[in-house]
């Protein structure tokens, strides 16, 4: 097989950052620019479509060959837009360096990614590649200066065509040098398989409701007039939205120290004048921004009334799991409504008022609907399945917890079973009608919150005081859980001993089949603390050292993006290393059932955490999917999965 690197620049009108890679390049104003290739260890080439009219015979000759593996960054954009542009490729002789780089831990970004691996400052990404894409890839505003025009080509800027053109060589001898240091550690079959079917999965999309989108942002558009209006009429402000107009209004009439979403809340529970819950609850239902889903939605919508491109595979480097694009399915609303068909009917009929008639709180209504917007292709239906408690059998069968793992075995219920384990009271008691089935509450968000090493916090953050629990009686569900559960607890401290020994002797050890590894190499420097999941696939941890972390105990170290996208350095811990791990673990599980079901010919059209999505013909049933769910995995012998799922004419929360 030979090997070449690809970097395309092109033209469309349509905005690529609210629409998307897909919906960019199906415009008809779509239009190839530039075409670098690096073939081997030959110099870099630009091909420059403004002089040549079209692509040489021999780069469409390699483009069609199955003898030649291409290579690019973000690879998915430059498979999809050469098939639109005419030039069909199959997926499977693709390679995508971002999506390597990212199972090593990697940042996303060309650049960011060039820099944390220690690219010299001649082989990085030149930094003036956004002002050119900006005034080359992109309608330009009308002025007298520039003539009136709408486009801008190479001759009205010859030199920013020039450096457009260094630039577009640039990306590939970058991706080229990012490459020969990810190869070292190569990305195993069955991911890059796994790749080409999230690909193809992302270029098939989900099918939108477009009249849905249509009367919720014009419901939406109403109703936030309205709301607006009262709220000045309340307070006689002229912009009571504003922090700092409204909260001396409030302060003059209530204790309050801010106006953040938690403080409204809490202060709402209170009892306070009538003016000020009215402007409070005003303010409440403004601050709906997932209703801005709809004009995500809208944004995306491309041909055939589809959003593609709502996952990205591996956005979640620590763990394999993917990340949600575009609408950021990942983070949907709850949907908790009565009558779901009646509320999407009036929507889709723009009758606010009857809409406000049956549900009241019309921003609400609007945000429970938003997962309803997504519907299967004509004639289909959609199953949706997932995983039963996942996470909770995964660390059970991981840990050795017999008692847990008999529980799924047999009856299921957790967390009764874990009341009972907790507070040595027989399961049989913990039911409805009974005095301890108290005890279930605590079970649960015992199971939910304390299986990788928190504590109160924990608990807390789980709403254990939302669910009625008192904060005295916090500390003892802590311990409980502990006692009831000492394989888990051991296993917090096994694998943070693991990961600290690997690292201070450069050996492997082993817990419980995890395989923890501290590896390097000289060429580059890289080196990394590599956990060796049941599945085969590595978790990978950049630049690992230990060092004092901040409560004063030595901890691991290492590099990684933290949640403002900067490559920046984290510590980590037993609890949180063992949360990576059974996610990871959870996210092959879900990776083993994707295959099954594109095995059947069925298409996903996405997946959410746990969970599947399917568009399916009628003939599929529910059961059928979740068989395959709960199917044993070669790799993960007496792990006992359970799939749990239904049918709709659209996506919702069952």
């Amino acid at each position: 097989m030979r090997h070449i690197s690809i970097d395309i620049e092109t033209y469309s009108d349509v905005d690529i950052k609210g629409a998307g890679a897909y919906k960019y390049a199906q415009s008809p104003a779509f239009e190839l620019l530039l075409f670098a290739y690096k073939i081997d260890d030959e110099p870099t080439v630009v091909i420059d479509l403004f002089e040549t009219g079209g692509l040489p015979v021999f780069i469409i000759d390699i483009l069609k060959s199955p003898d030649w593996i291409k290579h690019a960054y973000n690879a998915a954009f430059e498979w999809y837009s050469l098939n639109r542009l005419g030039f069909e490729t199959p997926i499977w002789q693709w390679r995508c360096t971002m999506v390597h780089g990212m199972y090593l831990g990697y940042p996303a970004g060309l650049s960011t990614i060039g820099k944390a691996i220690g690219l010299p400052e001649d082989k990085r990404k030149m930094s003036v590649g956004t002002a050119l894409i900006n005034y080359f890839c992109k309608p330009c505003k009308p002025t007298k200066t520039n003539g009136g025009r709408t486009r801008n080509l190479p001759d009205h800027e010859p030199e920013k065509w020039k450096l457009f053109k260094e630039y577009n060589a640039q990306d590939v001898n970058t991706e080229r040098a990012v490459l020969d240091r990810l190869e070292i550690y190569p990305m195993p079959a069955a991911e890059i398989y796994l790749w080409h079917r999230d690909t193809i999965m992302n270029a098939y999309g989900v099918r939108v409701d477009r009249k849905l989108i249509t009367g919720a942002r014009l419901i939406d558009s109403i109703t936030i007039s309205e709301l607006k209006e009262n709220a000045k009429r309340l307070t006689g402000l002229v912009n009571p939205n504003s922090n700092a107009q409204l909260l001396p209004w409030l302060q003059d009439r209530i204790e309050i120290e801010n106006v953040q979403k938690a403080t409204v809340s809490d202060v709402l529970s209170k009892e306070i004048p009538e003016e000020v819950r009215s402007v409070l609850e005003i303010r409440q239902q403004l601050g709906k921004t997932s209703t801005a889903k709809y004009t995500a939605m809208k944004e995306a919508c491309g041909e055939g009334d589809r959003i593609r491109g709502l996952m990205q595979f591996y956005g979640a480097t620590k763990t394999g799991r993917w990340a949600g694009r575009l609408v950021q399915v990942q983070n949907l609303p709850r949907n908790d409504l009565p009558a779901l068909d009646t509320a999407r009917d009036l929507v889709c009929r723009n009758h606010l008022p009857q809409l406000r008639l049956l549900y009241g709180n019309v921003s609400d209504t609007l945000s429970q609907l938003i997962r309803t917007a997504f519907i299967p292709s004509e004639g289909n239906k959609f199953v949706v399945a997932d995983f039963s408690a996942i996470e909770a059998r995964v660390i059970a069968w991981l840990a050795r917890e017999e008692w847990v793992n008999e529980v799924f075995a047999t009856h299921g219920k957790i967390y009764e079973a874990t009341a009972s384990q907790m507070f040595h009271v027989p399961i049989e008691l913990i039911k409805k009608g009974n005095p301890e089935y108290a005890l279930r509450q605590k079970g649960k968000v015992a199971t939910l919150a304390l299986g990788y090493q928190g504590g109160v916090n924990a608990l807390t953050a789980m709403g254990a005081l939302r669910m009625g629990l008192s904060e005295e009686e916090l500390p003892e569900i802590v311990e409980r859980w502990r006692q009831a559960n000492p394989n888990i607890v051991r296993l917090w401290y096994s694998v943070e001993q693991a990961a600290v020994s690997a690292i201070e002797t450069g050996g492997m050890h082993i817990v419980n089949g995890i395989v923890f590894r501290c590896i390097s190499e000289g060429t580059y420097g890289q080196s990394f603390l590599t956990v060796q999941l049941p599945s085969g696939r590595k978790l990978f941890y950049p630049a690992p050292y230990l060092s004092l972390n901040q409560f004063g105990k030595r901890a691991v170290h290492f590099s990684a993006v933290n949640t403002a996208r900067k490559w920046t350095v984290e510590s980590t811990y037993g609890g949180k290393l063992v949360e990576n791990i059974v996610q990871a673990i959870a996210r092959d599980c879900l990776a083993v059932t994707l295959n099954r079901v594109w095995d059947r010919g069925l298409n996903i059209v996405f997946h959410v955490h746990d969970e599947v999505v399917i568009d399916a013909p009628q003939t599929v049933t529910v059961d059928e999917i979740c068989d395959l769910m709960a199917e044993p995995i070669e790799w993960a012998p007496g792990l006992v999965l359970k799939g749990a799922g239904f049918e709709s004419t659209y996506y919702k929360k069952d």
